[in-house]
């Protein structure tokens, strides 16, 4: 057995060494002590430019768990990395721990937003072991981004690499402090790029199996070159610790967000006003559109540039500004990139055929309303195992929708697809509903057989669901 795990753990090694820029010589041996040797010159090297950050909270007595942040994803995926210390002195005090990266020798360092957010104090601690209080210029929650500023000059400044060069297998690192154990060093590969995680917005996540713990957040993800690639931001965890699965912040968005931040002090985003959601191959039948591919509108907002433009619920924007995409995130990042006042040229997939539509993007809006409950009773059973019911004007209205439908109760096909009691059904394929007349209309044009699309709304949020025809609809 040990003659058989000899020779994955050289192709293991040369592995490593190719990653750091460093192959064997030809003819002459290399042992795992040599390529361990070398590859602690490049953590050394980088060490310095990375920082502890300790942050404190003064007048909260919230428990461990009641302590809401503001970057928390949904389902399984918790943002652990930023776990509380409870520190040894007052009840009312809680104490954090973080990591962050040197940007600028005059003390400029980028961190997670996430740790810095509602506090009262920040300290950094430098790698020689000097300590200073930081200031916070601005955080973005949205990309988990913030920027400090610290009193001091000469300090040695982080090599930002370019995150969209990483590929999966790649070689990484990450340097921190984990339950404020200082330059403690971790390895992995890129397991996953552009992993975008629902509940975290539209962060295109690295995703990796290097190991990161309660302190690790902000700490600086390294390539082979030594180069910052990322920013550690969150792990998967149903226990508070790691299990295999991180997730950080690309470099290249983490700048961007950071230049802001220390010009203006926030940062100022597009906005369409439109919601999208992935075109599957049932949904791309359904629309007649040739292939999947692009991004399907759910959701146009009242006196947003997307209703100006003109733009419909039901319309697949396939390329903005002549650049084609298969998913519809890329959509999200391209149009959360441009300047607000940009004018842009979206081509759509409409009723078999493709437009062309300008729009002039705007600033983002940050408001979001609350999610009231709705009830309405029975009117109508369709042909797809979908009790329905209308809303009063008065749902609409704290719903703020025009029309729709209450599922009463779902079964068959729709309850398979994901269709439950208490969701709006919107629209079929991009035809509005506002009565059950609407609804039944609709079906009865169809051939049995057909995949449609619903237009399915649950807690504020909107996605089609692909359902087929298998009976005819029932009379009213």
């Amino acid at each position: 057995m040990r003659q058989r795990l000899q020779l994955p753990l050289i192709l293991a090694c040369a592995c490593l060494l190719a990653a750091c820029g460093i192959a064997p010589q030809p003819g002459r041996g290399y042992t795992a002590a040599q390529q361990a040797a070398d590859f602690s010159v490049l953590v050394e090297s980088r060490s310095a430019t990375v920082v502890d950050i300790s942050t404190l909270r003064i007048g909260r007595d919230e428990s461990q768990g009641d302590i809401k942040l503001e970057f928390a994803p949904e389902s399984d995926f918790a943002d652990r990395l930023a776990a509380p210390l409870p520190a040894r002195v007052q009840v009312s005090e809680i104490r954090d721990l973080a990591s962050g990266i040197i940007l600028s020798s005059d003390g400029f360092i980028l961190t997670s937003a996430h740790v810095v957010t509602q506090i009262d104090e920040a300290r950094v601690r430098l790698d020689d072991g000097r300590r200073f209080t930081a200031r916070l210029v601005g955080s973005d929650s949205r990309t988990d981004v913030a920027l400090l500023k610290i009193e001091a000059e000469d300090l040695p400044v982080a090599v930002i690499g370019d995150s969209s060069k990483l590929s999966p297998g790649d070689w990484v690192a990450a340097i921190g402090a984990p339950f404020g154990f200082h330059g403690s060093v971790t390895t992995g590969v890129v397991s996953a790029k552009e992993r975008f995680i629902a509940g975290a917005g539209e962060v295109p996540f690295i995703q990796t199996d290097v190991a990161i713990n309660p302190g690790s957040s902000g700490s600086p993800l390294f390539n082979g070159r030594g180069e910052v690639v990322a920013i550690n931001s969150m792990i998967y965890s149903g226990s508070g610790g790691y299990m295999g699965l991180s997730f950080a912040v690309p470099i290249n968005l983490a700048m961007n967000v950071a230049a802001q931040l220390r010009a203006t002090g926030r940062v100022r985003r597009a906005r369409l006003g439109a919601e999208f959601q992935e075109v599957t191959p049932l949904l791309a039948q359904s629309f007649g559109l040739p292939r999947a591919g692009g991004a399907l509108v759910v959701k146009v907002e009242p006196n947003s540039p997307a209703l100006r433009a003109g733009l419909r619920t039901g319309d697949i924007v396939t390329a903005i500004d002549a650049t084609a995409f298969s998913h519809f995130s890329e959509l999200r990042s391209q149009i959360a990139g441009l300047t607000p006042g940009t004018r842009t040229r979206l081509e759509v997939w409409r009723s078999g055929a493709t437009h062309a539509i300008w729009a002039t993007v705007s600033e983002e809006l940050t408001a979001k309303p609350q999610s009231p409950s709705a009830m309405a009773a029975v009117q109508w059973n369709d042909g797809l195992g979908l009790s329905l019911g209308e809303l009063s004007p008065t749902r609409r209205r704290q719903l703020r929708i025009d029309g729709g439908l209450l599922v009463d109760e779902s079964t068959g096909l729709a309850r398979s697809e994901g269709i439950r009691a208490g969701d709006l059904v919107l629209a079929i394929n991009s035809q509005r509903l506002d009565s059950v007349e609407d609804f039944r209309r609709a079906l009865s044009r169809l051939p049995t057989g057909r995949t449609v699309a619903l237009l399915v709304m649950r807690d504020l949020r909107l996605a089609y669901v692909p359902v087929r025809i298998t009976a005819r609809p029932a009379s009213p």
